[in-house]
């Protein structure tokens, strides 16, 4: 068994009849570190991680999760991850305390420590003023926190969250994560499966998916790195309208819509002023224009478009 990866995933292929959703993916990942699979719904996440926890034989390829083959070892697996999705497995009926005792009944935690571990968990998910509340009557942040604590009550040392924080307000979700950081810091392993671009900043390294393939895989610095130019923002009164205008400039390496903003990559930050003069001819009012630094929506809207431009080239792999 490896004493160095959590998880080892080789040209792993998972497909449906003509239907490929896995489509030869290979990374590991570390003992001790938080991986994020990023990519919008429909990309492969969710039937990568249901091969890990060994639900899915796979079509071809290997993979290993604590040293354990997939294909081979399946149930012992099963024994040792922690599985929590945005679909919370909880009862209604039941208090959170009961909802974490029949969780420990279940993964065979033993009789003697079960009530202090059952204590430990509502102590870290802070739901000592909920502990005698119906779970049906908490609010949505507190169930998802219930939900992460009757997922570990076993002490796995590796835990799979399959876009477990959707539907959860900012706030929630950040301090969510503030609880697999702690995990992480004890040494379980975490692998995070979201469409949030925003929550692949709390991983120690990102996989980014699309169409079912891995079309970067590195650190979101690492990631940042990898986009050409100088990357401005542009505020004005017609987004639309500037956006057509900025397709016929010169320079300009990358165009998309950030709301109400445009992101422009240029590949000389020296013709920041020279856009914003064209617009200008152009009847647009700008408002602000200015350098940002590249969140991770602008590097995979571009990994896509280069994967999509040069299939066999794309970044971070």
């Amino acid at each position: 068994m490896s004493t160095v990866n959590a998880i080892e995933i080789h040209d792993l292929v998972q497909s449906f009849g003509g239907f490929t959703a896995v489509n030869h993916v290979s990374f590991d990942v570390p003992r001790g570190e938080i991986f994020g699979l990023l990519g919008p719904n429909g990309a492969g996440k969710t039937t990568t991680i249901r091969i890990l926890c060994g639900i899915l034989l796979p079509t071809s390829g290997r993979a290993s999760v604590l040293g354990y083959d997939v294909a081979r070892q399946p149930e012992e697996i099963k024994k040792r991850i922690g599985y929590m999705s945005q679909k919370f497995s909880l009862y209604g009926d039941l208090t959170p305390t009961e909802n974490l005792d029949f969780y420990a009944s279940i993964y065979a935690v033993p009789r003697a420590g079960r009530a202090r571990r059952v204590a430990e968990l509502i102590e870290m998910a802070g739901l000592g003023e909920h502990r005698r509340v119906l779970t049906r009557e908490l609010s949505g942040a507190w169930r998802q926190r219930l939900a992460l604590a009757c997922a570990i009550v076993h002490r796995p040392p590796m835990l799979f969250l399959d876009e477990a924080t959707a539907g959860v307000d900012p706030v929630s979700r950040r301090e969510f994560w503030d609880l697999i950081y702690t995990m992480a810091g004890e040494g379980t392993s975490v692998l995070a499966t979201t469409h949030y671009m925003d929550e692949a900043e709390y991983c120690n390294r990102i996989g980014m998916m699309h169409a079912g393939e891995l079309i970067a895989l590195a650190s979101p610095d690492e990631l940042r790195a990898q986009l050409p130019g100088t990357l401005i923002q542009i505020d004005c009164d017609r987004p639309t309208a500037a956006y057509q205008a900025l397709e016929s400039m010169s320079g300009i390496l990358e165009l998309a819509v950030h709301g109400a903003r445009l992101h422009v990559s240029l590949a000389d930050g020296r013709d920041a002023e020279a856009v914003r003069d064209g617009l200008v001819e152009a009847g647009l009012t700008v408002r602000g224009l200015g350098v940002i630094q590249p969140s991770l929506e602008d590097i995979f809207l571009y990994m896509v478009q280069q994967r999509q431009s040069a299939p066999t080239h794309g970044l971070g792999e």
